[in-house]
């Protein structure tokens, strides 16, 4: 999916809700357990219930590497089942270089090496740009690299200041000299919603990918004043708060009435920033 796509689908859905699917089978409603294949049964009836709302889904691919060959499986059932209307995104988080950082890529991209076509996946830039790299090969596809993040451990190394400034500003600014940096989205956490106005300013056009709204405690009106550009250039991510928004027998209707909750004030913030 390119920028343009991704822009008409928020415009038409009045959203830019990225639904993170971490779906843990020890978290799902019992009931659910007894199947042939509990994960994805969850993950299907959430991605029914959230799909009017959500113009985006992020599989953690960690809930699913967890439960070994299986979780493969299950992950790319969830693949295939989201509608391809919906911009997808592996959250795995991957850094190395050579052949091993190509084959993450290819893991994630190449459909017909093993069975898995995401749009985007998340890859930490610590190694450089020939970690990078092998990712921005994928002309048709989105790298999202990690630039400040919503965990409390994220100021022990990447607000640490350089030559350059903070080592974030540094990410951010060095990766828009690689070869492909057109194809680059970045991490910002939520709970980093006071520094937006200087990262847009370092990147004004690019697609935030920004979780922590939600359980996190990030504001969803404070990323979006500071956060938002022209073309919107968000994706905002809500994982727990609606995944298990609720644990009975009417788990998904819990999960779009909460979804839908958050594309209603992605509406008005719409209206109100864009």
């Amino acid at each position: 999916m390119d920028k343009q796509a991704l822009y008409e689908h928020i415009i038409a859905k009045r959203s830019y809700l990225c639904v993170g699917l971490d779906s843990d089978i020890t978290l799902i409603p019992d009931f659910l357990r007894s199947g042939k294949d509990p994960v994805f049964e969850f993950n299907r009836q959430i991605i029914d219930a959230t799909a009017d709302f959500c113009v985006a889904y992020k599989p953690n691919i960690a809930f699913y590497e967890a439960m070994g060959g299986k979780g493969w499986e299950t992950l790319q059932k969830t693949l295939e089942y989201i509608p391809k209307s919906h911009f997808t995104i592996a959250d795995a988080k991957r850094g190395d270089i050579g052949n091993t950082s190509g084959l993450y890529a290819r893991a994630f991209f190449d459909k017909s090496a093993s069975g898995l076509d995401f749009d985007a996946v998340t890859v930490a830039p610590y190694m450089g740009y020939d970690s990078v790299s092998p990712f921005l090969r994928y002309r048709d596809k989105w790298t999202i690299l990690l630039a400040l993040t919503s965990n409390p451990g994220s100021a022990d190394f990447q607000r640490l200041e350089t030559s350059t400034g903070k080592i974030y500003e540094t990410v951010l600014k060095t990766s828009q000299e690689w070869e492909g940096a057109e194809r680059l989205m970045y991490v910002v956490g939520a709970t980093q919603a006071a520094d937006l106005a200087e990262i847009r300013r370092i990147i004004p056009e690019h697609f935030l990918l920004v979780p922590g709204v939600g359980a996190q405690g990030g504001s969803l009106e404070e990323v979006s004043r500071h956060g938002m550009n022209r073309s919107v250039g968000l994706l905002v991510n809500s994982s727990r708060g609606i995944i298990y928004a609720g644990n009975g027998s009417d788990f998904a209707e819990q999960a779009k009435a909460e979804a839908k909750k958050i594309q209603e004030e992605m509406a008005l913030y719409l209206d109100k920033f864009l």
